[in-house]
């Protein structure tokens, strides 16, 4: 009965989402509210029948209900009970209606949130939204319907795939699409400003916020994922240019862009047509991730679904949504117009410039990433783009958005002058310079490239705190005055601040654990060891264990560095009867210099286990840059939701523009 109860609520939100798209563009038209007026309680209607649905079939995973073919295909009766419930996003049909969910709860919370907005703005946004979520619901009620029955019901289930009975898996998915669906949002309200023709200061203050909330969630389920990769898949590494690692990467890349420029939308008035289109973009990249995850067309750890059909009616919605959306822009883009005016060398510029970055990085991941699936549509030969082309193009990308990254965040808007601005960048010149010579002295005869990307990153490090200090007067030595000016910075700025410092050390963390790692392959019987970075390991003891759904081979290994003992590691090799696969529980010490790593392979008589062992220099950082990142995002929001909570006039808000 949960799932009858389950598929009839999707029915009844699918007649939810389609009100909410069509009543808000007749009232719009007619000029009439109540008509627009519904577009609200529709969303609302939408997103509480989304989610009970569900609910129920988090039900029928939670009691091993068997007679349900999604709860068959991706569980089993001995599986965790944390798996049972992560199992319900595990598999293509329950993740496609975790997806419309949050779309419907994005739906839902732009119709509380946004009553003070403009009125028009925000019901056309909801009418956008709701043509979205009308086109995924169908998808899943004629191609992906997860309520589906098998009679008789089989004794138990196929077990979830092992790769994904995993905590980072359990959480990395919600995250991830928190993030991918967020910025419909900001698309539904650019759509709604071209309509309106009327992109402005208004507009970029209420979207704003929901480009933050997005890219916060896109930002941890990306660096949740890479985390993922990292400790669970054994090879020691936490980025392999996947095509769908670069279908989350891609969105990302653009929505950093559009929360630039939106800010200049809002400051300036300016870069209302190029704001617009990356609106269209982050989101329409959104809609090629899923499409490239459900297609059929990629074979990956991360991929849900082979079935052609469904990824031809994902390809449809994508056609309609990205093309529909670029026609409008096409049409209506030219209307948007801006009398505010701005020097080459001035805030405005460096976010330009920064845009442009980002935006030719996207693109080299792009190319990089449909290429190969082009050319096998095309000719039928496979071929394939690994990171000697992503990092032969990428990369330098990234390396002039670090040097410019604190220069352009010192200078002033409309008008910047980049000659007093550098000359208070000398110390962090001099910091670079001695990262350079340092990194490329320490890890010689490793690329000096990687070093010329070290001294980089501690010249944006230092750059941007140089800048703190500065406006906080630090050097004036009025250690109070400094500390109160710091906390009346705005927190648009101290988000920045955040986020370009968490940057730089994520650049810190790439280049340890990507460029400076070393490894080793060694066959091992009891009392060998192996060496990786400094350490020493001696491989003590395998023995076998048992887990509630699987069975391993199980290593402790002794640490010693210098021939003193530090610490015991474990690692583990695993077999899921159930599935026929095994996995690798990699044995991980992780410290603030770097992380030594040992994964155990299988053994071979008379020869002993294969054992990898990994030393990842700063890897850590890596993981705390990109909380920095996040946190950024939130200190930077917090602006915004202040904003509403004390509605300031108008006065106020010029006076705290020209403090930013």
């Amino acid at each position: 009965m949960t799932a009858e109860l389950g598929q009839f609520a999707l029915i009844l939100a699918l007649f939810a989402a389609v009100f909410q798209a069509v009543f808000p563009f007749v009232g719009f038209s007619a000029g009439d509210p109540a008509l627009r007026a519904i577009a609200r309680s529709a969303a609302i209607m939408q997103g509480g029948l989304v989610a009970f649905a569900f609910g129920c079939l988090m039900v029928a995973h939670a009691v091993s209900d068997f007679s349900v073919v999604n709860v068959v295909e991706n569980s089993h009766s001995a599986k965790p009970f944390v798996y049972k419930l992560s199992g319900v996003w595990g598999n293509h049909e329950g993740s496609m209606l975790l997806w419309v969910l949050i779309l419907a709860l994005y739906g839902a919370a732009v119709s509380l949130v946004g009553r003070n907005a403009r009125s028009t703005l925000t019901s056309n946004a909801l009418a956008i939204q709701g043509a979205v979520a009308a086109a995924f619901i169908a998808f899943i009620l004629f191609t992906s319907n997860p309520f589906a029955r098998i009679f008789p019901a089989p004794a138990d289930g196929a077990d979830l795939n092992p790769l994904l009975q995993d905590p980072g898996l359990a959480i990395h998915p919600p995250f991830l699409y928190l993030g991918y669906v967020g910025f419909s949002v900001t698309f539904a309200y650019a759509i709604a400003g071209l309509i309106e023709k009327r992109i402005d200061a208004e507009w970029a203050r209420v979207v704003r916020p929901w480009a933050l909330a997005a890219w916060v969630f896109l930002t941890i389920g990306i660096a949740l994922g890479s985390w993922w990769a990292y400790y669970e898949l054994g090879w020691g590494g936490f980025w392999a240019w996947d095509p769908v690692e670069n279908a989350s990467f891609m969105p990302w890349l653009a929505g950093t862009a559009f929360l630039h420029s939106v800010r200049v939308v809002e400051k300036r008035d300016a870069l209302k047509v190029w704001t617009a289109l990356l609106a269209i973009l982050a989101f329409s990249l959104s809609l090629i991730g899923t499409f490239l995850v459900r297609s059929g067309i990629l074979t990956s750890v991360h991929a849900f679904a082979v079935d052609p059909a469904r990824g031809v009616f994902i390809l449809a919605i994508l056609a309609a949504v990205v093309g529909g959306s670029l026609a409008l822009f096409a049409v209506r883009g030219a209307a948007l117009t801006s009398q505010s005016t701005f020097q080459p060398v001035s805030r405005e510029g460096a976010i330009l410039l920064n845009n442009v970055l980002l935006v030719t990085a996207c693109g080299t991941v792009f190319i990089g990433t449909f290429y190969p699936l082009f050319v096998d549509i095309v000719s039928g030969e496979r071929i394939s783009v690994g990171a000697p082309y992503f990092n032969a193009t990428f990369l330098p990308l990234m390396a002039i958005l670090l040097l410019i990254l604190a220069p352009g965040a010192m200078l002033a808007w409309k008008r910047g002058a980049l000659k007093e601005g550098l000359a208070r960048l000398l110390a962090a010149a001099l910091a670079g310079v001695a990262a350079f010579v340092i990194a490329a002295w320490l890890t010689w005869p490793k690329p000096v490239a990687a070093a010329l990307g070290a001294g980089l990153a501690v010249w944006a490090l230092v750059a941007t705190f140089g800048d703190l200090g500065m406006r906080a007067k630090f050097r004036s030595g009025a250690y109070q005055a400094s500390m109160a000016r710091l906390r009346g910075l705005p927190p648009s700025y101290l988000g920045m601040i955040i986020a370009h410092v968490g940057l730089a050390i994520v650049a810190l963390g790439v280049l340890g654990a990507g460029v400076w790692r070393t490894e080793t392959v060694q066959r091992m019987q009891r009392g060998d060891v192996i060496r990786a970075g400094a350490y020493e390991a001696r491989l003590v003891d395998v023995v076998e264990a048992t887990g509630p759904n699987f069975v391993a081979e199980h290593a402790v290994f002794a640490i010693e560095k210098g021939g003193k003992p530090i610490r015991e590691m474990k690692a583990e090799r695993r077999f899921y009867p159930v599935r026929g696969m095994q996995t690798t529980e990699a044995g991980i010490w992780t410290t603030l210099a770097g992380d030594l790593y040992l994964t155990l392979g299988e053994q071979t008589a008379g020869a002993g286990w294969a054992v990898r062992a990994y030393y990842n220099p700063l890897v850590f950082w890596l993981w705390f840059g990109s909380g920095l990142l996040a946190v950024g995002g939130i200190v930077a929001a917090a602006e915004r939701a202040g904003a509403r909570r004390r509605a300031p006039t108008p006065k106020a808000v010029a006076a705290a523009g020209a403090a930013a």
